[in-house]
């Protein structure tokens, strides 16, 4: 098959990061015998800046496909609009230039106009159209935009999940809000997936009486890493690294002000990100419950680096970290609950924390191949 996979966000391996979940995607898919074509912006969404390398035939089977696509300097702005949907005009346009058109397509939700012109393409050409859903658009902006305002995204978000012919997710929560809108096509949960080098072991105390707390990703507005900031200072045996960037970072170093056990690190790619993690004791999950966040990317990170979780955002996230013994939840916003959350996690790990079981269920490997398996499904049926 030809498949064609549609994701402006993901990092690349080829910038040294680790890769993310539309390239192992393309990896499995290509494993499996099938050549993929892997579109994607030129302008890096973490960085906010172009991206560095934009001519390459990385791996067997798989092409890059490069978008040309205007910056924008801040995740919430209207320039990122109109970035988005000038994005999704020069697409149509490449796609219709290329000679091999997709039997299958995947693409990523959101964004949504890129979104639904891939599924609009797809339809046209006699492709499969997925709709793989990371996020909730336009319901994550309710905390910051009036819902009136969102009718005509809602709309559009309404006629993506009903053109679809199936439906992917990265937590139940999406299957359940795409059903909302009036989806009926065949819906399938896929959490995000991390290569494993080796089941991690498990991980005691420190000795020293230390207890590191790491955070690797955005510093935006649903992120609570003030009151992480908070207890780590008011905590004199705790150490807080922190990994990523974004508009809330000046905030939070003026928070942390000369705090020597609050450290921050940038980007890092890929090397220097397994090596934070490996001097860790614990990883941070601070996304806000109304974040419509279900199933972070770096619960997976901590996951493959044997690392227990200390996590407010509740729900799917919560679950997991209950059902393996990996963690613990703390209150929102309340720098006290997240102090003695660290305090436990100090004290010891639970008799029935199982390291390898919590980065298994992570394994891209695993998860990749099985969505695999499920699109040739989709596509022998006619889906």
């Amino acid at each position: 098959m030809n498949v064609w996979i549609a994701n402006p966000f993901d990092n690349l391996p080829l910038e040294g990061y680790r890769p993310q979940r539309y390239w192992l995607m393309a990896r499995a898919f290509a494993r499996a015998g099938h050549n993929v074509t892997y579109w994607t912006s030129d302008f890096s969404h973490a960085l906010k800046a172009k991206r560095k390398i934009l001519h390459a035939n990385p791996e067997p089977r798989i092409g890059l496909r490069f978008v040309p696509t205007p910056p924008y300097k801040s995740n919430i702005c209207l320039a990122r609009v109109a970035s988005h949907m000038a994005l999704a005009r020069k697409w149509r346009s490449l796609a219709q230039a290329e000679t091999r058109k997709p039997d299958v397509a995947v693409a990523s939700m959101p964004p949504l106009g890129l979104c639904g012109e891939v599924l609009r393409f797809a339809h046209a050409n006699g492709a499969v159209a997925i709709v793989d859903v990371m996020d909730a658009w336009p319901e994550t902006f309710e905390r910051i935009v009036p819902r009136p305002l969102l009718a005509p995204l809602r709309r559009a978000a309404g006629k993506i999940y009903n053109s679809a012919d199936a439906v992917s997710a990265v937590a139940s929560r999406y299957i359940d809000l795409a059903k909302s809108y009036g989806a009926s096509a065949p819906a399938r949960l896929f959490y995000h997936g991390i290569e494993i080098d080796a089941r991690p072991p498990r991980r005691e105390a420190r000795r020293d009486g230390m207890f590191r707390l790491a955070y690797i990703g955005s510093m935006g507005a649903s992120y609570d890493l003030e009151t992480a900031i908070v207890a780590v200072k008011a905590t004199p045996r705790a150490t807080f690294d922190i990994a990523g960037g974004g508009p809330k970072e000046a905030l939070l170093r003026k928070t942390a002000g000369n705090c020597d056990r609050i450290h921050f690190h940038g980007y890092l790619d890929s090397a220097e990100m397994k090596k934070l993690l490996a001097g860790a004791d614990a990883g941070l999950v601070p996304m806000l419950p109304e974040s419509c966040v279900g199933v972070p990317y770096k619960l997976a990170d901590y996951a493959a680096a044997g690392l227990r979780v200390a996590e407010c955002l509740g729900g799917e996230t919560q679950a997991l970290v209950e059902r393996f013994h990996a963690g613990l939840h703390y209150k929102p916003r309340d720098p006290a609950s997240l102090a003695r959350c660290m305090a436990e996690l100090a004290a010891g790990t639970d008799a029935k924390w199982d390291p390898g079981g919590f980065a298994d269920g992570f394994n891209a490997e695993n998860i990749m191949s099985d969505y695999v398996r499920w699109t040739e499904g989709l596509c022998a049926s006619g889906a």
